[in-house]
C-alpha cells in the first residue's frame, strides 16, 4: 500500500470560484493544427518550465513499450518535429517500428495533448540547420556520447568530451551522421482540459492516413 502522504490528495473546487474556460471557445477549431498552435502559443506565455516537453512512447519490434522526455523542436501541417541520436534506444525502436505517440502536459493551464502517429525522418537538410543552432557545447555532446549505452562512470564520458573538444578545435562542429530528426505524422490528435469531478472535457480530430480529411468527435471522460 502506498504511503498516503506521498500521494496528492484530490483537488477540491470552490463552487464560487472562477468558471472554468468558455468550452465554445476553448474548442473553437475545426481543425487540430491551429488548435494546437493556439494551445501551444497560452503553453509558452504560462508554463515555467519546457513547454515543448513532451512524453514520447515508442515500442520495440517485438512490442515492448518504452517511453521518455524529449523536446518538440518544431510543427507544421506535416507534423511534430524532434531530434535525437539514431542509434540511442529510441532510435533503434523507431527504425523497428516505426510508429509512435506523445503527450504535452501543461499543469499550468491545466491542459493536455495526446498525439499518435506514423514517423518518418526529417530531411538532413532539416537536421543540419537545427543541429547548428544548437550551443556549442550540445553539439559536442552529440558527438562525445553513446546515447543508451552503457557508461563506466562520468569520467569517461568528460574525457570522451574533451576528446572532440580537441578534434574540433575552434573550427565548425558538423552533425555526426548519427544525430538525426524524426517527424511524427499524425492520425489521431485529442485535446483534453480538466474539469471538477473529473468530468473533463475531450475532443479528438482523426483521420485514416496522413493528408486525409479530419474527423471531429468528443469523448466521455
Amino acid at each position: 500500500m502506498a504511503d498516503d502522504t506521498l500521494i496528492p490528495p484530490s483537488p477540491k473546487y470552490d463552487p464560487a470560484g472562477d468558471p472554468p474556460p468558455d468550452d465554445a471557445a476553448l474548442f473553437a477549431e475545426n481543425e487540430p493544427f491551429a488548435l494546437f498552435e493556439r494551445w501551444f502559443t497560452e503553453a509558452k506565455a504560462k508554463e515555467p518550465n519546457d513547454p515543448n516537453g513532451m512524453a514520447l512512447a515508442t515500442a520495440d519490434a517485438s512490442g515492448f513499450p518504452d517511453v521518455r522526455m524529449v523536446l518538440l523542436k518544431g510543427f507544421d501541417r506535416d507534423g511534430f518535429v524532434f531530434y535525437t541520436n539514431g542509434e540511442s534506444a529510441k532510435g533503434r525502436q523507431l527504425e523497428a517500428n516505426p510508429r509512435a505517440a506523445v503527450v504535452f502536459h501543461w499543469k499550468s493551464l491545466r491542459r493536455q495533448v495526446r498525439i499518435r502517429g506514423l514517423v518518418q525522418r526529417a530531411s538532413d537538410a532539416e537536421a543540419d540547420e537545427y543541429f547548428q543552432s544548437r550551443d556549442r557545447g550540445a553539439r559536442l555532446g552529440a558527438w562525445a556520447s553513446k546515447q543508451s549505452r552503457p557508461l563506466e562512470d562520468r569520467l569517461a564520458l568528460e574525457k570522451r568530451i574533451a576528446e572532440f573538444t580537441a578534434k574540433f578545435g575552434l573550427g565548425e562542429v558538423p552533425r555526426p551522421e548519427h544525430w538525426r530528426g524524426y517527424r511524427l505524422v499524425p492520425l489521431s490528435i485529442e485535446f483534453w482540459r480538466d474539469r471538477p469531478f473529473r468530468l473533463h472535457d475531450r475532443l479528438v480530430f482523426t483521420r485514416e492516413s496522413a493528408g486525409a480529411p479530419w474527423g471531429k468527435s468528443r469523448l466521455y471522460p
